[in-house]
């Protein structure tokens, strides 16, 4: 069994300070300004949701890429989460998560958005909600790159 400790001290209005007692960094979190009294410029609990999901994905990718030994240039990804209001309550409705992987020429691209898909199905976050997850993956291929070892080096 794993346990992560996460705390919250309230700090004023609608702002509070999350911390780990393993971790060196705070997080500053406020409501959204999209609600009452919101604040701008500050993590909101529905931006560290979608991040969860998010680093979820990377981090499961690079594990599954490594163990099927798929070589690749670069992984970035955006998500975005939907919210509406349904019966007087906001609810997110749908998570939409959009990889963008480079992998060389050598590598087959379909391997790739496979690799990505499992990634997503095997995302411990993600299987923790009910909420539909759209991955929409872009893979793109590099053929200025020559093979070094397990990586890539630009050929100029």
């Amino acid at each position: 069994m794993y346990t992560y400790e996460v705390n919250l001290k309230w700090s004023d209005k609608r702002k509070g300070m999350l911390s780990s007692p393993v971790l060196p960094q705070n997080i500053e979190v406020a409501t959204p300004p999209e609600f009452p009294k919101g604040m701008e410029k500050i993590w909101s609990p529905e931006h560290l949701f979608v991040a969860a999901i998010n680093s979820c994905l990377l981090t499961t990718f690079l594990s599954i890429a490594e163990n099927s030994r798929l070589q690749f240039i670069s992984f970035e990804s955006k998500s975005t989460c939907n919210v509406d209001k349904i019966n007087g309550k906001h609810t997110i409705t749908e998570i939409i998560l959009q990889p963008k992987l480079v992998i060389h020429y050598s590598q087959k691209p379909e391997r790739a958005k496979h690799i990505l898909e499992m990634s997503e199905k095997a995302c411990l976050i993600s299987n923790a909600i009910k909420i539909t997850i759209r991955l929409e993956p872009e893979i793109i291929i590099e053929y200025n790159l020559v093979p070094l070892g397990n990586s890539f080096k630009n050929s100029i």
